[in-house]
């Protein structure tokens, strides 16, 4: 026997025989018995009953977090839930200042450049127009979002909407064994009050899991434009000068229910149903003044625009399972229904002075109600087959329908009574159904794995103007590669290749021909014209010691999809109207570091410069061209105060860029959160400060050379927020599943007019 072995038998003995209820402790006499020579041989035919002990040991709490920003194999991940500002924050402020991604005036969002973004939740899109989805953004608090994640170039597995790439907002969810949840609240103000509360709640069991969360926000807030123009018509230039305030109070209720069944240890039955329901009351006012020159007006536009917008969805959802744990073998299926209802009623009253000659005055006053219905039904089979030496295999069927029902109600109201606009009325239907189907073949090495994935997606659509009496039918069927290789190299070099081919195809609105009034000399206007747009994209990665990244991309896009600016100069009028430019190109460069200068004090720093290039051989009779180098900065700093206290220090800059026919102006902005830990840490205090040196506007102008418009846009961004957050109930072995449902790139395109 070796000595240390000897030593660990002395130690061991000794720790037994002291050890109060052992038999030589409790009953000396038998150990000083079994030192006589066959003794032990005696005492063994005797029973000895040893009672059991229990010993209850003081509890080890381990406390970490998780990085806020992670990088891994193309994917980048935001800890949103680890945030403190992310509880004083909506999510579209969350995005605003994300590593790489950019928000336009429209809150349309970039990814490194990258317009087309895909936005989901939970997997799954949203059902909502542009506007309503930075409506529903903008009214999603923080606290509710789990994490975030950022794919530039997906699998075969995802729809193949989004040429940008796609983000994914996971809400949380907790899946815990018993019951358990957490409940908040929370107060703010900036120029307007804030409010808001959510519940979270969750009951698991071994063969059932229900859970449900609910959210409630009632928020003020303000949005100042300013927009300086001219339009020339023959000899005659006309000057214009508009300042306006939106104030809008939202009402935003949403939650979800769900049950999970686990039939056996294998096999498992769910239903989950969303809803959503957004009230907003609006008012805007403007003041527009009209003149030959930028020193003399000759006529001043005073309009008080009142809205009232509600948007209202239900999504719902089976989901089957099974999962084969000795074999790696898995089948999902997904069947999903959503019925959204949205309505739009606005009122433009408008007062106008002539300041020459006898100052007389004269009103226009008309009213636009615009209802819609969106019907989604979609199913979709996933099914994965693990062979042997780390291959392994991935299919899937999907089928969607879409019908899009849009409708425009005009009156005016012509001495005192309301009257209807036979010549602004229209209705238009949209229908559309994609069926796809994909594979993807995936092989692990010992230190790569590499994915090549084909995706296949047939097209059917149909736009009928029904009070034009015209129909747009179109079908095309596409093929979308995909692939990934990913390398390690001793744990500390990373390497990641990716590329895609994506489309991104119209809102179904913006392929409705009729004029939509923003006010009175601003119009929105679809065009039946509009193609989808396809992209190529490629992406490198490489990692050291999953702090350091550096990235490389690029990105092409045929018959890209943009909103212009296009002034009419004998109506004087602002259209907003898409077209398919011949292409828009961005290349792309960046890195991104995590330092800990001190135990306490951690640094998530991002860079990133892209150029953007959009072309076109023809718009408005001209060659075009619009190209731009831009530059992003992140910085995001925490602070450990002490064991209870912490400190969060987030700011970011984007310089100049290039937005189709407009050139967007620098944008920066600082924020600053505190966190409270109490309650031994099941509650937590959190004071968050955006845009403290409330310095967030967009201001962009034409490149159109022919165009002259510069506008200003500055939102409230700077608030204060106070939450209280209080979990509760049991976090024991956690096991929980995501679904993403059937729904998926038709939830994105639904557009409403404004």
């Amino acid at each position: 026997m070796s000595s240390t072995a000897k030593y660990l038998t002395v130690i061991i003995t000794v720790l037994a025989v002291n050890q109060p209820g052992s038999a030589q402790s409790r009953y000396p006499e038998a150990a000083a018995r079994s030192n006589v020579p066959g003794a032990q041989e005696r005492e063994a035919a005797d029973t000895i009953l040893i009672a059991p002990q229990t010993r209850s040991l003081d509890t080890v709490r381990i406390n970490g977090r998780r990085p806020l920003i992670e990088n891994r194999e193309g994917k980048t991940i935001l800890n949103v839930a680890g945030s403190i500002l992310g509880n004083g924050s909506s999510a579209l402020e969350i995005l605003s200042r994300a590593p790489g991604l950019t928000v336009d005036n429209e809150g349309n969002i970039s990814l490194k450049g990258k317009q087309g973004v895909t936005i989901l939740m939970d997997g799954k899109l949203t059902f909502l127009s542009p506007a309503q989805l930075t409506s529903l953004l903008r009214s999603t608090p923080g606290n509710t979002i789990q994490t975030i994640e950022i794919i530039s170039n997906p699998s075969a597995r995802y729809d193949a909407a989004g040429t940008g790439g796609i983000i994914n907002i996971r809400l949380k969810k907790s899946a815990a064994f018993g019951t358990n949840g957490n409940l908040d609240f929370g107060a703010g103000y900036g120029t307007y009050h804030k409010s808001g509360m959510g519940l979270l709640v969750n009951h698991r069991n071994r063969s059932l899991n229900i859970f449900g969360n609910i959210n409630y926000e009632n928020n003020r807030n303000f949005v100042d434009l300013n927009l300086r123009r001219s339009t020339q018509y023959l000899q005659e230039r006309t000057f214009f000068d508009q300042d306006a305030r939106q104030i809008d109070k939202h009402n935003t209720l949403n939650y979800k229910i769900g049950i999970d069944y686990y039939i056996d240890d294998s096999r498992m039955l769910g239903f989950m149903v969303k809803s959503y329901v957004n009230n907003i009351r609006g008012e805007n006012k403007i003041k527009t003044l009209l003149g030959y020159s930028t020193d003399t007006y000759n006529q001043y536009i005073s309009a008080t625009n009142v809205d009232k917008r509600k948007y209202k969805g239900e999504t719902y959802n089976i989901n089957y399972e099974v999962a084969r744990d000795t074999s790696g073998q898995k089948f999902n299926a997904d069947l999903d229904f959503a019925v959204i209802r949205n309505k739009e009623d606005i009122t433009y009253n408008n007062l106008f002075w002539e300041f020459s000659g006898s100052g007389s005055s004269s009103a226009s006053v008309f009213n636009n109600v615009s209802p819609s219905s969106i019907k989604v039904l979609a199913a979709k089979l996933d099914y994965i087959y693990p062979f042997n030496a780390g291959v392994s295999l991935e299919s899937g069927f999907k089928s969607s329908f879409v019908r899009s029902d849009n409708e425009l109600r005009s009156t005016n109201l012509i001495d005192g009574s309301w009257m209807d606009d036979a010549s602004r009325q229209n209705r238009f239907v949209y229908q559309e159904n994609i069926n796809a189907a994909y594979l993807n073949l995936s092989k692990n090495l010992s230190s790569a794995s590499v994915t090549i994935g084909l995706r296949a997606e047939l097209t059917s659509s149909e736009g009928e103007s029904v009070t034009l009496h015209d129909k747009t039918a179109r079908s095309y069927f596409d093929l979308f590669p995909s692939i990934s290789v990913n390398k390690n190299l001793q744990d500390v070099h990373d390497f990641n290749l990716g590329y895609s081919r994506r489309i991104e195809r119209p809102s179904y609105q913006s392929l409705n021909p009729f004029v939509y009034y923003i006010d009175l000399y601003t119009q929105l206007q679809g065009n039946p014209a509009l193609k989808p747009e396809y992209a190529n994209s490629f992406d490198i990665s490489y990692q050291y010691k999953k702090k350091l990244t550096l990235s490389f991309g690029y990105i092409r896009t045929k018959d890209a999809i943009t909103t212009t600016l296009i002034t009419d100069a004998v109506k004087k009028t602002l259209l907003l109207y898409e077209q398919n430019l011949a292409s828009r190109r961005t290349l792309s460069a960046g890195i991104s570091a995590r330092l800990t200068p001190a135990s306490w004090w951690s640094i998530d720093n991002d860079f990133t410069i892209y150029r953007r290039k959009f072309g076109s051989p023809d718009l408005m009779g001209l060659p075009f061209n619009n190209e731009k180098t831009t530059i992003t900065l992140n910085t995001n700093h925490t602070i450990d105060i002490n064991a209870s206290l912490s400190a969060e220090l987030s700011g970011n800059y984007t310089s100049s860029q290039a937005y189709g026919t407009y050139v967007a102006r620098p944008i920066y902005g600082l924020d600053l959160g505190i966190n409270k830990a109490l309650a031994n840490r099941r509650a937590h205090l959190k004071l968050s400060i955006n845009d403290v040196l409330d310095q967030r506007s967009i201001k962009i102008n034409s490149a159109i050379y022919s165009q002259d418009y510069q506008l200003a846009q500055k939102e409230e961004s700077r608030k204060f927020r106070l939450t209280f957050v209080y979990n509760f109930g049991s976090n024991k072995i956690k096991d929980g599943r995501n679904r993403s449902g059937s729904s998926g790139s038709e939830q994105g395109r639904v557009r409403s007019g404004k």
